[in-house]
């Protein structure tokens, strides 16, 4: 493909941009603040960075007009720098161009449809009552499974698996590696015995969602899994059967999400997070990497859970210390209450019990009860 340029002020003018600098410089890539050279574009948008400023060597940077005071450079101004850069980039993101047509290697089922405009690459396979519709592309070592739909301009990069039942919209990208629609976690405990529950329902992706490379969503048990629009998966994400996920919220690595949980819309999860199933959050809300959701969160806001990093001593110690917690907890609040009486006796002794049972009975194995968070019985 051309290798493009573009002037200064060309992209100015384009994307709405104040320019304060020289109009003619000609740009062909971005790089970053540090490394960039003089026909590369870069952008400043986390003031950490600020310093760099000084010394880049950029053709433009992209920048608020706060940062641009004092710089020599020539500056594009933008309210959100970072928004801006990100249009600005994909003109010079190399885009492979796919010609409509099927290989001869495809085998699709006769009750398929495929668009004429669409592009089914090499060794795919599509299954019965499934569609492919108008400008879609199927890449090489994709298998698209029966009742499915991949929707107009949707790309499903390589290797990608739709079992059955899984329904994307309109511009939805999968990267490789992807599985939608396998069977959602529903077992039942039957005499000693675990049970499969049948996994009835689909997978319903709507219009501009990217599914990052290896994450899986699994068709739900009754009624859909749905993905509202713009939902933005990162890598190795698990999405459990029944999960509603809002329009616009986005996940990163390595989130899992038990099953028949509602996400709402304008979310972001943390990479790691992890979401028990049947609870609700709230949309705008954000919760921090590794977190532990175990309940519902029913107000927009920050959350997060765990123990941050530190040197292993002092978590060793800490954690030592974690295990009394429940004990020095009674003890204060006897003291309290005994402060309170005005009685002044020591203290009595703490029964330990219920310590005990807190403590060692966690997480001891119950055939009778549900995995936590796994064996879905909805």
């Amino acid at each position: 493909m051309e290798r493009l340029q573009y002037s200064t002020g060309e992209l100015a003018g384009r994307f709405g941009l104040g320019l304060r600098g020289d109009a003619a410089i000609q740009l062909d890539g971005v790089g970053t603040l540090a490394r960039a050279t003089p026909t590369q574009l870069a952008f400043l948008a986390n003031p950490k960075y600020r310093s760099q400023l000084a010394q880049a060597t950029a053709g433009a940077v992209v920048l608020r007009e706060a940062d641009a005071v004092g710089y020599t450079g020539t500056a594009l101004i933008a309210r959100d720098p970072y928004v801006a850069f990100a249009r600005l980039a994909a003109l010079f993101e190399p885009r492979s161009e796919h010609v409509a047509g099927v290989h001869a290697s495809a085998d699709i089922d006769p009750s398929a449809y495929v668009a004429d405009s669409a592009h089914v690459g090499a060794f795919v396979s599509i299954g019965p009552r499934s569609r492919v519709e108008a400008g879609a592309t199927i890449g090489p070592g994709c298998v698209i499974g029966e009742d499915c739909t991949v929707g107009e301009g949707s790309q499903l990069v390589a290797r990608v698996t739709l079992v059955k039942r899984a329904r994307l919209g309109q511009r939805v990208l999968v990267h490789p590696g992807v599985v939608i629609g396998a069977d959602g976690f529903g077992i039942a405990m039957d005499a000693g015995h675990w049970l499969k529950v049948p996994q009835l329902g689909g997978v319903v992706i709507g219009d501009d969602c990217e599914i990052g490379a290896n994450t899986t969503i699994d068709r739900g048990a009754i009624e859909d899994t749905v993905l509202a629009e713009d939902v933005r998966l990162d890598n190795q994400i698990q999405i459990g059967h029944n999960v509603v996920i809002g329009a616009h919220t986005a996940m990163a690595g390595c989130a899992a999400v038990a099953g028949s949980t509602r996400i709402g819309s304008y979310c972001l999860i943390g990479g790691g997070v992890g979401v028990v199933g049947h609870v609700e959050i709230c949309d705008k809300v954000v919760v921090t990497a590794r977190s532990l959701v175990t309940h519902s969160i029913r107000e927009p806001g920050e959350y997060s859970s765990g123990v941050p990093l530190m040197d292993n001593r002092s978590w060793r110690r800490n954690a030592a210390r974690f295990r009394q917690l429940d004990r020095l907890a009674r003890r204060v609040e006897q003291g309290l209450r005994v402060s309170r009486e005005g009685d002044g006796h020591e203290l009595p002794p703490v029964d330990s019990a219920h310590e005990h049972t807190t403590l060692s009975g966690a997480g001891q194995h119950d055939p009778a009860r549900r995995p936590h968070g796994a064996a879905d019985k909805d």
